[in-house]
């Protein structure tokens, strides 16, 4: 046994490598966690009905970002495959296409923006928590411009494994974003108290600074020199519908993904505002676990598509069981922890307020979090497979599978279950459980298929004499 693990640490591809790529992109999604962590915890102290307005909407507003996030952030893919076959004039435009999508996400967040009331309206939660809604999510979409910059060229350092340079601009980022939490919620340094209304000005706020580093970044000399940041910042058509072939699937999984979450969580409002606060206290601590668990993810696409750019299938197999073996004991442990400490999860929400409501939110969340330590370690099976796939380019069947299991499986199953049967909470959590068990086990097996060692993203190098990407490359 400890013969393999030292083989599996040193390897190529093993756990060192695995660590030394996704360290720095699990710090950077950890402490975006942490921010939200914060900016709600913040926003109890203010009032329960922030929080119970904060996540439903925060949802809301990023479903419609994650569109174009996982389309733009897609280009990691590409940046990897293309710096795997060793042409690193190809990973500027191909950034650059990303940040033209930017562009239109940006005007397309004015849409949703000023259908705010009649959305929330018709989603019909109380009127003080639906009031925070509306101001919550209408701020949010103003942000989407500079957000999807940000992941966009992040794509540039994270594809070719240079992810602390990801690290520092998000914590930069996100270090100014709870400052002004603090100074907007509650009214610091002079300025008035403007509750969720400032929780969400602070998120925007701070966006446009890391947007704004990771600009400065990409357009430096040497990256100018090596990876063409400048030269290649003309639209290209035909790389631009690769890009939207291969990662708008993926930024539609990633869309209608959150739309389902977004719709269990309304079944789940219509419980009551003590049910909606202790979802939101469950999913809020599960985040500390789930995001970190979204960086190894890319790090693992990352190495994939290094593989598979070179043509090394069999060692992009290797990363893939690298990387699942530590996300499974980290989700493991943290299970553990939702069973045996859940009160330690806590304690940060009850810090500042011990009103009646709050503590019978807190008195279900800790229920909650037992449930959530049953599906976590298949959150773990679904992450690091999934993201495998994507580095190879399987991303129309993630999405199609995806789209139908959540639907099917969870979102319906609650509609009905409340409206026909009368579920409670721990009903509605008992499917959401199962879904995501189901969602683990299927891509799995998709994994072990194998066919998606025969895909690719990137075009053929004409020098090389290599045949076209068409056929089976890239088909799901």
């Amino acid at each position: 046994m400890i013969a393999y693990l030292r083989h599996r640490w040193y390897a190529e591809g093993g756990y060192a490598e695995f660590l030394r790529i996704a360290f720095p992109l699990i710090l950077s999604t950890a402490s975006w966690s942490v921010q939200h962590f914060v900016n709600r915890v913040f926003l109890t102290w203010h009032s329960t009905a922030s929080l119970a307005a904060a996540l439903p909407a925060g949802m809301a507003s990023f479903a419609f970002v994650s569109l174009f996030m996982g389309t733009a952030g897609y280009a990691n893919t590409f940046v990897a495959q293309y710096m795997g076959a060793r042409r690193s004039s190809r990973v500027g435009p191909a950034v650059w296409q990303a940040i033209y999508l930017a562009l239109i996400s940006g005007l397309l967040s004015l849409i949703p923006a000023a259908l705010a009331r009649p959305l929330f309206d018709f989603i019909g939660h109380e009127p003080a928590v639906r009031t925070e809604e509306i101001t919550y999510f209408r701020i949010l979409c103003y942000g989407t411009g500079p957000q999807i910059v940000s992941t966009a060229i992040s794509a540039f350092f994270s594809g070719r494994s240079q992810t602390w340079t990801v690290l520092v601009v998000n914590l930069i980022a996100i270090s100014l974003n709870i400052g002004l939490d603090w100074v907007l919620i509650f009214g610091h340094l002079g300025l008035p108290a403007m509750g969720i209304r400032g929780a969400a000005w602070a998120t925007n706020l701070a966006t446009v600074t890391g947007a704004g580093l990771f600009v400065l970044l990409f357009l430096n000399a040497e990256n100018r020199r090596e990876f063409a940041t400048l030269s290649g910042w003309r639209p290209n058509r035909e790389l631009f519908a690769r890009l939207i072939r291969f990662g708008g699937p993926n930024g539609l999984n990633f869309m209608l993904d959150m739309l389902a979450f977004a719709a269990f969580l309304l079944v789940v409002g219509k419980l009551g505002t003590i049910e909606m606060a202790a979802t939101s206290l469950a999913f809020n601590i599960n985040s500390l676990a789930f995001m970190p668990l979204i960086g190894g993810g890319i790090a693992l696409s990352t190495m994939v598509g290094q593989r598979l750019g070179r043509d090394a299938p069999e060692e992009a197999e290797f990363c893939t069981w690298s990387g699942f073996h530590l996300a499974l004991a980290y989700m493991g442990t943290m299970a553990l922890g939702y069973v045996l400490v859940p009160d330690w999860f806590l304690v940060p929400f009850g810090a500042r307020t011990h009103a009646a409501d709050f503590i019978q939110a807190r008195d279900l969340a800790v229920k909650l979090l037992r449930i959530v330590a049953i599906y976590c370690v298949f959150d773990a099976c679904y992450i690091m497979f999934t993201s495998a796939l994507k580095g190879a380019g399987d991303t129309r069947y993630i999405m199609w599978l995806s789209v139908a299991l959540a639907w099917s499986l969870m979102v319906l199953p609650s509609w009905a279950g409340l409206a026909w049967f009368g579920l409670g909470l721990f009903g509605l959590w008992a499917i959401i459980c199962a879904y995501i068990i189901v969602m683990g086990m299927v891509f799995y097996l998709r994994f072990r298929t194998g066919r998606w060692k025969t895909m690719r993203v990137i075009e053929a190098d004409p020098a090389a004499g290599e045949p076209g990407p068409d056929g089976a490359q890239g088909v799901g």
